[in-house]
């Protein structure tokens, strides 16, 4: 009898055994790297494909119109700060850029304010035809804004709001209303409910549990719906077309719009204008954007 622990068969078995544990390992942890390489080339693509447009768009506020011509994507060869100054300098620019603070503003601040309210009532409060008029509610982020500019417009003329930027705010709030509800009714049915029970065995009535609990623990949707407000408002261009008619009241659309008629040959200064104006919207979503990602995902386990 051998002295040996194993038989020769046995060794190569094991030796087999032990290859197959630590190649299992080396596999997964290559597939990984592939999938990671792979996800990053991806993520890559996608967003080359979002910022060629803007880059393009902001370095050929830098060119001349020649230059424009020819070289539309490079670098200029000459970079023309002047363009951007052209722009600053000119009062049309700060009074669009006014117009469009001052609605954007009004309308995140209505769209919020209204939005929070009736999502807390639809989420804590008990009333008959709430599932109603909820559904009701959401209803609206099936109907376009387009579909009902019509009669939005004759309404808009009997309160006598047209060519106001009033006239523009309340059409852009009560279409703003749907999501921001259906965001904020999920985010506050994540909290718990022990906080209102509590709040209530003590003496803490609806109003006050809203303001001093519910709204400084939903931060994040707040913002978020605040967001989503405020880029729709900033971009519109339908409401405004229609409710709009002098040109001191453009927000920037329009009044990039009126500029464009004025400078339709010198698109370098076009170019400009658009890179300035926009610039606000992204550094505010940038700068949000952490808080845009948690709100949209408050509500996603209860609904």
């Amino acid at each position: 009898m051998s002295d040996l622990p194993f038989t020769e068969e046995e060794a190569g078995v094991q030796r087999q055994v032990t290859q197959g544990v630590t190649r299992r390992p080396v596999s997964r942890r290559r597939q990984a790297t592939l999938f990671g390489v792979w996800r990053l080339a991806i993520l890559i693509v996608v967003a080359g494909i979002v910022l060629l447009p803007l880059l393009a768009t902001v370095l050929g506020g830098f060119k001349t119109l020649g230059e424009l011509q020819t070289n539309p994507l490079g670098l200029p060869h000459v970079w023309r700060w002047r363009n951007y100054w052209e722009i600053l300098s000119s009062l049309r620019y700060w009074r669009v850029l006014g117009n469009s603070l001052f609605i954007a503003g009004f309308t995140v601040a209505l769209t919020v304010a209204l939005a929070s309210t009736a999502a807390f009532a639809f989420a804590h409060l008990r009333f008959f035809g709430r599932r109603f008029l909820f559904n009701y509610l959401v209803l609206g982020l099936m109907f376009p804004a387009a579909a009902a500019i019509l009669p939005l417009f004759i309404r808009v003329r009997q309160l006598g709001l047209v060519d106001t930027p009033w006239g523009v705010i309340l059409p852009q709030v009560a279409f703003g209303l749907a999501m921001g509800v259906l965001l904020m009714r999920n985010a506050y049915r994540q909290l718990p409910s022990e906080l209102l029970d509590a709040a209530l065995v003590d003496g803490c009535g609806y109003m006050r549990y809203f303001v001093h609990i519910t709204l400084p623990l939903s931060r994040p949707i707040l913002a978020t719906v605040g967001i989503i407000a405020f880029v729709g408002s900033w971009n519109n261009y339908l409401v405004p077309l229609i409710m709009l008619d002098t040109n001191t009241l453009y927000p920037w659309p329009l009044g990039l719009m009126d500029y464009e008629g004025q400078y339709s040959t010198s698109w370098q200064l076009v170019l400009a204008f658009i890179t300035l104006t926009i610039l606000p919207a992204i550094i505010m979503f940038v700068m949000a954007q952490k808080y845009i990602v948690e709100g949209l995902t408050a509500g996603a386990v209860k609904g």
